[in-house]
Order: structure tokens, then sequence, then C-alpha cells
């Protein structure tokens, strides 16, 4: 979290304001007219405004290109600087298969910001949650009834989709973010991060072409791999796009004729070449789990599979294994070593949801 210099509080019964705080969440990828729409209009309502700036430990992707400090730069710089000490900014740690971690994350954030400022215990503070409802995707609103919910009227229908999509594949900068973002989106322009998401959103609408013709929207089945053994975790590191370089389960797709299991014991042998016999493996596993976050993948609508599988502690160490197929590199990496800001789409995810 930004630190914000404290200064004295004025009573809220002689302020003008009708909040202490009114909380914002949002991803903010990247910060437009929109989303200075709410800020502005919390800054007339609250004493403070509170922005949780969420999936802040991902790694760069079509969806998610900017890490945290760029948003949290893209939203400081967008207001005078009289105003700044007003904004507190933190990072939100998604959870996307536990709603209930998730709330209390977002719970806990407030609470320790809202002590910070008035560390009066027992003190009455007047919290609310502004946003704008567009969609399915501002849900969050109904979610903390202890908190008056603020809706902001939308600010000419704005989206940050179609703006990251013209951004990535034609260089467009829109007249819909404020200027300073405009300038530090110019400058991103020239960097390595901004070629490696252009190729990837080329990569996508090139794959999302082969199935045009198709008379419904495909939906995709994969399996996925989770191995683990003495507190390790089996991952591989992926070859190509979607996701280059970054670090994922063994997985893929299933052949048509194959049933699930089969599946995933073939993608996990043919990735890592694991020495372990496959129905040694396949006699491992304890757990099956589906995932199917809508979005958590670009190509589509991608459900997968998920087999854990718990080999037992051996005195020779972890087996040998090595990367094959679709994987650049196979390797073992400690459970509490596993770093978000690596890992493909919701692997991380996948892994805290089924090892508890």
């Amino acid at each position: 979290m930004k630190k914000q210099t404290l200064g004295l509080r004025t009573s809220r019964a002689t302020s003008s304001y009708q909040y202490d705080y009114l909380v914002f969440i949002g991803r903010f990828q990247p910060f437009h007219l929109g989303h200075h729409k709410v800020v502005t209009t919390a800054l007339t309502k609250a004493e403070r405004v509170i922005v949780l700036i969420g999936s802040s430990a991902q790694p760069r992707c079509i969806r998610n290109p900017w890490t945290y400090s760029e948003r949290e730069q893209f939203i400081l710089s967008s207001f005078p600087e009289e105003v700044r000490n007003r904004l507190i900014i933190a990072p939100l740690l998604d959870d996307v298969y536990n709603e209930q971690n998730w709330l209390s994350r977002v719970q806990k954030t407030v609470h320790g910001i809202t002590c910070q400022y008035h560390p009066k215990v027992g003190q009455k503070l007047s919290i609310g949650l502004c946003g704008h409802s567009k969609d399915h995707s501002s849900y969050y609103l109904s979610l903390f009834p202890q908190w008056t919910s603020v809706n902001v009227d939308a600010y000419e229908s704005l989206s940050a989709t179609p703006l990251r999509e013209a951004y990535f594949l034609s260089g467009e900068i829109s007249d819909q973010y404020p200027e300073s973002v405009r300038e530090q989106l110019t400058t991103f322009k020239e960097s390595d991060a901004y070629q490696a998401i252009a190729a990837e959103w080329r990569f996508i609408q090139k794959y999302k072409q082969g199935w045009e013709a198709a008379p419904y929207e495909p939906v995709f089945v994969t399996v996925d791999a989770l191995v683990v053994q003495s507190g390790h975790v089996l991952l591989v590191e992926r070859k190509a796009n979607p996701g280059k370089g970054l670090y994922a389960l063994p997985g893929g797709f299933i052949n048509p004729q194959e049933k699930l299991q089969d599946a995933v014991i073939r993608e996990l042998r043919e990735e890592t070449r694991i020495k372990v016999p496959a129905p040694v493996l396949a006699g491992s596993i304890v757990k099956e789990q589906v995932f199917d976050d809508p979005h958590r993948s670009a190509r589509g609508r991608t459900i997968t599979h998920v087999f854990l599988i718990e080999l037992k502690p051996d005195a020779k160490g972890l087996p040998v294994v090595k990367g094959s197929d679709d994987a650049k590199h196979a390797f073992w990496v400690p459970l509490g070593e596993v770093d978000p800001e690596r890992m493909f789409e919701d692997h991380f995810h996948i892994i805290n949801a089924m090892i508890d």
C-alpha cells in the first residue's frame, strides 16, 4: 500500500463529506475516463477514497497487461497534487475459486487502512462502496452489506477491453484516457513488454479466426496435472503463445476418443517425461476438480479438469523430469515458492484451491 501523509482528521460532524471513506475496486487495465469519473465523484462525497487495484499479482497478459505499480501511477498521475493525499491505493490479490477468501481479503485491507487513519477503538466510521453497475463484472457492489453502495452513472459506456484491443493491435491511444495516462501509454509502446503482449494479441486473434465459421461459440475441454511430492509441485515453462515463458501445470487438450484420466496421464508424460510409470501415476490420483472461470483463458471458453496426483515421498528424491512437447522446461518447485506473477492463466489459483 502506498504510504500517505496522515495529517489531522477533520471531524465529519463539521465536514461537508457524506462518508469517511468510499471504496472503489477495479483492475484499471488501464485507467480510463470512466474510472476517473468514479474516483472524482467519490472525492466529492468522502473524506478519503480507497482504491483497491485487483489482479495485483499477475503476469503480463492480454487481459492484465500492466503491473500494480504501473496502474497505481496511472491513477495518481491523473489527479492534482492537492487531492492525492486523499487517495489511498492498495493492491488486491484475486482468488478466482474462493470468493469468501476474496471478500475477507477486501474487508481486512479496508479495516487495516481505516485503523491506520482512525486508530481509536470502537470509533464508528461511515464507509461506502462505489462503482458503476455496468454488467456481471460489477456484481461485487452487492457483496458487502455492511457498506452503503454508491452507484456512479456510466461515462459514455466505456469499457477497457476494446480500448486494450485497439492499443495492442493497432497502436491506437484513445482520447478516453486522462492525458497523463496517454503519455504513459505512449512511452509503454516502446517497451519489450508491449511487443510481447501485442504478439500474444495477434496470436489470439488468429486462433479465434479458425472458429469463426462455427455455428456456436466453441467451448474447449482440457486437462491439467497437479503433481505433488514432498511439498513440491511439478511445473513446466511454456514454449509458445499464449503465455510463452510462463510457468504452468502440465496439461493440454483431450483427444476425441480419450477419457479425461487417460488424457491427463498422456499429457503429463509427454510434457515432463516424468520417471514414474503410468499405472503408478494413475493410482496416485487423490482428487479431481473442474475449473470453469469464464475468463480463465484468452483463447475462449475453456473448461479444465484438474487431477491432483500425490506421489509418496522417496528417499531417492524427486522423480527426474525433462521438458518435452509443448514444454520448454519441466521442474519441481517448493509449494511455498510458487510465484503468482510467473504463473499461466489461473494455474496459481488452481493450486491454491486444490491444496488446502
